[in-house]
């Protein structure tokens, strides 16, 4: 959810034109599917739990 905010802002504000956001979103469909999905998701899971466990 939060990159496809990040992707509509990019759009919006960033001059990122849709197609450019059409071959993000389709990447991200393929790499999914692939073998690499879950050490990704895995990884990424790993960086926003170390991010939650920083005391501002």
């Amino acid at each position: 959810m939060l990159l496809g905010v990040i992707v509509f802002l990019l759009v919006k504000k960033a001059g990122l034109n849709v197609a450019h956001a059409l071959v993000c979103v389709l990447f991200g469909f393929f790499l999914a599917g692939s073998s690499a999905a879950p050490s990704i998701r895995d990884g990424v899971q790993g960086a926003f739990q170390l991010i939650a466990k920083i005391h501002f």
